[in-house]
């Protein structure tokens, strides 16, 4: 018999609460990202569960985590889907997915210094604030009862405002006071009394899961060739497969392995590049391994990887289940504009927190410039045209960050 703290693979019908208990803490977020771009939670629900187990055959069932929906490609899914409409969108999403794939051949051939060289801190940490700081707008808006867009008042903003900073607030407190596995679902909680305080006043319509079916197939959405969306998306990308490192790390630590070394952070990526691509090419949102699910590890202790196996195969069969995705349609806008605003600035504070872990000196004339040019263009909106050739915003932020701290030189470099 293994130790309890050993990690290893065991596929038994005993561990299949502990599986659905991972997909309850993953839940919240996994459905956010779709219910905040346009896109199928129901098709976020069957990626996620297919994707980890991409994840683990290529990992060759090592590590204990579990892949959904990542929050750094919201903006750009909002714009794609807004201006290319969803299958291009999708597009830039499976290239993003194959840029990480390309990664990990470079790891594999160079080792993962040679990536760290090219994207450091100081060009991802910048990158990961403009994510945060362009989707501001958008949460301010609906937590003020309107549309993403500010265009169109949904709900009256005095009721709004209300009933968005009692999601925001007890997402809060959650995070800060709650104790066990319920401090790992602080947006699931945001959510429900939220919810519940819509019920109360009247503001939920039931009409969309009176209709739908009990079981139905995913609203599956194949991929359209688009240059203009590959070229918006990809550079996005830059900054979480570098956050990527961060995430092996993590459950290396509370695993006490080492999956940098092995399986390699290599096979890592590229597990993560092709959950990707494939949730892409069925209308889904990119993949991501999950923190809250890295906490529910070391807090529960679930060091069996079969674990994460019944987890992905209760969201595929979830998945089918047409009514889940009706009810999550029905939340109202207030509710997901109180998460949004606490969601959006943590990303923003991820990206000052890589800069400060990193130790790097913002006042150096060279890192000054590298992070100055990356946010005013991103946040800006920043775009750049040649012909049928296009690149703006978060994008050509993060082009612009890799060419600056590929040819400005470093301090030492400097003649007197």
């Amino acid at each position: 018999m293994a130790d309890s703290n050993t990690v290893e693979y065991r596929f038994h019908p005993k561990d299949s609460l502990l599986g659905a208990q991972i997909l309850f803490v993953a839940f919240g977020a996994l459905v956010l990202v779709p219910l905040l771009t346009g896109l199928d939670p129901n098709v976020a629900l069957f990626t996620a569960g297919v994707g980890t187990i991409i994840f683990q055959i290529i990992t060759r069932r090592q590590i204990p985590i579990f892949l959904a929906s990542s929050f750094a490609f919201i903006a750009p899914i909002i714009y794609g889907v807004n201006t290319w409409g969803i299958p291009a969108t999708m597009c830039g999403l499976m290239a993003a997915g194959l840029l990480y794939v390309l990664l990990s051949l470079i790891i594999s051939l160079r080792g993962p210094g040679i990536v760290l060289r090219i994207l450091p801190p100081i060009v991802t940490g910048p990158v990961i604030m403009v994510i945060g700081l362009i989707l501001a707008p958008v949460a301010v808006n609906m937590a003020l009862g309107k549309t993403g867009d500010g265009s169109v008042q949904l709900v009256p903003e005095t009721t709004a405002i209300f009933i968005s900073m009692v999601s925001l607030g007890v997402t809060i407190a959650i995070s800060l006071f709650a104790k066990g596995i319920f401090r790992l679902v602080p947006i699931l909680f945001g959510i429900i009394s939220g919810y519940v305080l819509c019920l109360a006043m009247g503001l939920v319509d039931f009409t969309p899961v009176r209709e739908a079916a009990w079981l139905a197939m995913p609203n599956f959405t194949l991929p359209e060739w688009n240059w203009h969306a590959i070229l918006f998306i990809v550079p996005v990308a830059i900054a979480p497969a570098i956050e990527h490192f961060g995430d092996v790390m993590a459950i290396s630590s509370v695993t006490g392995k080492n999956y940098l070394e092995k399986p390699g952070v290599n096979k890592t990526l590229l597990g993560d590049g092709l959950a990707t691509s494939f949730a892409s090419m069925v209308g889904g949102p990119p993949n991501t391994t999950y923190s809250e699910v890295t906490g529910a590890v070391a807090l529960l202790k679930i060091f069996n990887v079969g674990v994460m196996t019944w987890a992905a195969i209760f969201a595929i069969l979830l998945a089918f289940v047409a009514k889940v995705g009706a009810i999550l349609s029905t939340i109202p806008v207030p509710v997901m504009g109180g998460i949004m605003i606490l969601l959006f600035g943590a990303i923003m504070v991820v990206g000052i927190g890589s800069l400060v872990r990193a130790g790097i000196d913002m006042m150096q004339p060279r890192n000054l410039a590298i992070a100055a040019v990356i946010v005013v263009f991103g946040v800006g909106g920043m775009s750049f045209s040649a012909g049928e050739f296009s690149l703006q915003g978060i994008g050509l932020a993060g082009i612009i960050g890799v060419v600056l701290n590929l040819i400005l030189p470093h301090p030492r470099k400097v003649q007197e």
